[in-house]
């Protein structure tokens, strides 16, 4: 049975990496997928998904006026049957976008595997992640590390000096130069601008 399932987490996860593993093992078994990727990341350049470790695959770029159950039913019409979409950077998506995957699961049949960020800089809700946890079938968390060797739940956007910034727009696109994942304890003491984090070493891509 066909499921809307969202996968959440922090920052540097490997959310990209799920993804794209997903995607290989669909494709192994002679399945055909789709993945969806916002225009407002193209940090690998528009339509291409790409995961810190090196592991790269071509998307289907969509905009926020884009109607996600007329382009999979475009894409079904022009290449024949899907087995599954999957959606990276999932919190971008809008209350609408959300409904329209939902009945990609519900009329046409296909699961639909979203991953993305629970929370923004300010510890808020982003609006794709917000009716996700709302409406779909499955949620499950991917988990990653606080330098502190707790659980890291929150996302912290820092500056140059390695200090928390507590305004600005909610989306500005960035890695780890930008943002780093936090425990709620460390997001709180960097809040109160009680010391600085060093940003992640960025390591070379795997060949």
């Amino acid at each position: 049975m066909a499921k809307l399932y969202f996968y959440f987490s922090a920052m540097n996860a490997g959310k990209t990496t799920t993804l794209l593993q997903s995607a290989y093992n669909y494709r192994e078994r002679g399945m055909r997928v789709a993945i969806l990727t916002p225009r407002l990341d193209d940090r690998a350049g528009a339509g291409t998904v790409a995961s810190r470790i090196g592991l790269r695959a071509p998307g289907i770029v969509f905009e926020r006026e884009t109607d996600l159950q007329a382009l999979v039913e475009a894409d079904i019409a022009a290449h024949g049957r899907l087995h599954c979409v999957l959606v990276d950077e999932a919190q971008f998506l809008t209350k609408p976008q959300v409904w329209q995957l939902s009945e990609v699961v519900d009329v046409l049949k296909i699961p639909v595997l979203c991953y993305g960020l629970r929370t923004d800089f300010r510890g808020e809700l982003f609006e794709g992640s917000q009716y996700l946890l709302a409406w779909a079938d499955e949620l499950s968390e991917i988990k990653t590390i606080c330098h502190s060797g707790k659980k890291a739940t929150m996302n912290m956007r820092v500056d140059e000096s390695g200090r928390a910034v507590c305004d600005g727009p909610q989306v500005e696109i960035g890695g780890n130069e930008r943002y780093i994942s936090v425990s709620r304890a460390e997001f709180k003491k960097a809040l109160r601008g009680e010391g600085t984090i060093e940003p992640l070493q960025v390591p070379l891509p795997l060949e």
